[in-house]
């Protein structure tokens, strides 16, 4: 069973992630020969790439990412390796920072940090869940620092609070404003994080563990 069945099935009432009407898809793949014409380690070239889009289209969001195999991240230390890092586990938010983020369901504070690491997820927060006695967790990342302000763990959430906004550029290591929003049975551990990229090797046990969280965001 998928888990958007299991949302579904559960007749749980669960709210939208980021709130908008339309959002432009956006592909980051290695298949697009685009992100060859522009420089991704720059600021400016990156995010004017990602809103020029959005502009041209009329829309203020843009939406893509589960399990997108991307060649961007050879840009970053953080996914390199003997087998790169390649394959993205959560959807990308695009928007504007300061763009609100909800909590989809009631929860609790899991554990947050700051990953202030380049090209990291900055400050990131996890919440728990628990559905039909099922625990999983949604994963925050790229946010603003002020997002991190009077968090404890446990601290409990209700659906449709706001979790916190999206960061700036420089506060979220280094990618324009977005959300990486994704989903987990196990933490595995983690506390404050939990990769977000995974190995073309490993590609099926991690998408087993982080199943597509789209149910959340384009309700």
């Amino acid at each position: 069973m998928s888990f958007e069945q299991f949302i579904k099935d559960s007749g749980v009432k669960y709210s939208q992630v980021v709130r908008f009407d339309e959002y432009q898809p956006l592909d980051l793949s290695k298949d697009n020969t685009e992100l060859s014409k522009i420089d991704l380690n720059s600021e400016s070239s990156f995010t004017d790439y990602i809103f020029t889009l959005l502009q041209k289209n009329g829309k203020t969001v843009g939406i893509g990412g589960y399990a997108e195999e991307r060649s961007l991240y050879s840009r970053i230390d953080l996914f390199e390796g003997e087998e790169p890092r390649t394959i993205h586990l959560g959807v990308d938010v695009w928007s504007k920072a300061g763009t609100k983020i909800y909590a989809p369901l009631e929860g609790r504070v899991h554990s947050y940090a700051n990953r202030d690491v380049h090209g990291d997820y900055g400050p990131v927060i996890i919440l728990e869940h628990t559905v039909d006695g099922k625990v999983f967790h949604t994963l925050y990342g790229h946010l603003s620092l002020s997002s991190l302000e009077g968090l404890h763990r446990g601290k409990e959430v209700k659906a449709g609070h706001q979790v916190g906004t999206m960061g700036e550029y420089a506060e979220n290591y280094h990618w324009p404003p977005h959300l990486h929003f994704q989903l987990l049975w196990d933490m595995q551990g983690y506390e404050g994080d939990y990769p977000g990229v995974a190995k073309v090797s490993e590609r099926e046990v991690y998408l087993r563990n982080c199943p597509d969280p789209s149910i959340f965001i384009l309700k």
